[in-house]
């Protein structure tokens, strides 16, 4: 009832152009945190208000008529054919009103087109389904997955979604970006057609697999900006959010220096503890593994074989581990993983959903000779 009430408020209000209803039903756009948003937000309330005027100018003029000139009053409709007048009247006032609509809407369009000098570039690439992250020119490159708790609760059955800030917003590592720099995107996709969307940044662009697409934002405020995938890329389209962190220079630059240092790291190759190794595997198992074979491994029935008493995973390591690596024409493969993953995810699926092998693998065993290095 009290949802009810203010979404009626909402309504009653914007009717009247008293507000825009924002607070928690979102009826208009938003004006978001660049410029390029806010210029959009003003396109759409001009053209808006354009339509309302001609609205109440047709209807007006057309009820007016419809009352005063009644046929109870008297009234007799005129009989006549072209009016040379009216004609060009309604010719050129049209033209008219749409040439001062097409101005501002161009010069918006030309604006968002425009991805000339730009401080920075970032390689976006959509994935079923998640995101990998690219920084031309600093060799920063990262995936971004839907975050863990949100994984957790929409596979389980009765789980409680509230209990998850930001659900199905959130994910394990976000984009990061410098305010008030002017910052090029490029998008492709390895896949299907995905479509990279923040409200908040003003536009959302395609990503297609083949083609490269350009887009541009320049953030004025820092903040956590949320998104997601906007375009019906599969089944687990819905499980694909964005987050973009805007910073000030200095926490950018920090950034930047922490996250090169973590990359060049080498994989821990020491021994873990069981438990570990199957906490960890975990994580490594929704990151990649459960949007085909589902949190239980059971699998999807017809289309993707049950990890769950598989020959393959309680077999051999060495053979799981083989298959892994190569993958199959319906699954990637998992080169990407290090040896510390591959022990934890193995570890993991050997002695969880369902399976209970007994063993525990050590990244040492599953390191490849250049692991060392």
């Amino acid at each position: 009832m009290k949802k009810t009430k203010q979404l009626s408020a909402g309504l009653t209000l914007m009717a009247f152009g008293l507000g825009t209803a924002q607070a928690e039903y979102t009826l208009n756009l938003m004006k978001g945190v660049t410029k390029v948003s806010n210029d959009i937000y003003d396109l759409h309330m001009l053209i808006l208000w354009i339509c309302v005027f001609i609205g109440i100018g047709v209807f007006g003029t057309m009820f007016y008529s419809i009352y005063h000139h009644r046929k109870s009053r008297g009234h007799k409709a005129a009989q006549f054919h072209e009016n040379t007048t009216v004609e060009i009247m309604w010719t050129i006032i049209p033209t008219l009103i749409l040439i001062g609509m097409a101005i501002p809407a161009t010069k918006a369009m030309i604006e968002l087109d425009d991805v000339q000098e730009s401080d920075m570039t970032i390689q976006i690439t959509g994935k079923q389904w998640y995101w990998d992250y690219k920084y031309l020119g600093n060799d920063i490159q990262f995936e971004s997955h839907l975050d863990e708790a949100s994984e957790k609760v929409h596979r389980t059955a009765g789980a409680n979604p509230h209990s998850v800030p930001h659900y199905l917003l959130n994910v394990d590592k976000p984009l990061v970006i410098p305010v008030n720099k002017k910052i090029r995107f490029v998008l492709t996709s390895a896949d299907v057609i995905h479509s990279w969307w923040v409200p908040d940044l003003g536009w959302k662009k395609d990503a297609n697999p083949g083609f490269i697409n350009e887009a541009w934002t320049s953030v004025d405020k820092a903040g956590t900006y949320r998104g997601q995938c906007t375009e019906l890329c599969g089944r687990d389209h819905g499980f694909m959010p964005i987050v973009v962190i805007a910073m000030e220079q200095p926490e950018y630059d920090a950034w930047v220096e922490k996250t090169l240092a973590q990359q060049k790291q080498k994989p821990d190759l020491s021994d873990q503890s069981s438990g570990d190794l199957m906490a960890h595997g975990e994580s490594v198992y929704l990151k990649n593994c459960v949007a085909c074979h589902q949190i239980d491994g059971a699998g999807i029935p017809g289309l993707v074989p049950a990890l769950t008493g598989s020959a393959i995973a309680t077999g051999k390591w060495e053979s799981l581990d083989g298959f892994l690596r190569a993958g199959t024409a319906k699954m990637p493969s998992f080169a990407k993983l290090n040896a510390k993953e591959f022990a934890e995810l193995m570890t993991y699926v050997r002695n969880n959903l369902g399976n209970k092998v007994g063993d525990t693998l050590q990244p040492k065993q599953t390191a490849l000779p250049d692991d060392d290095d």
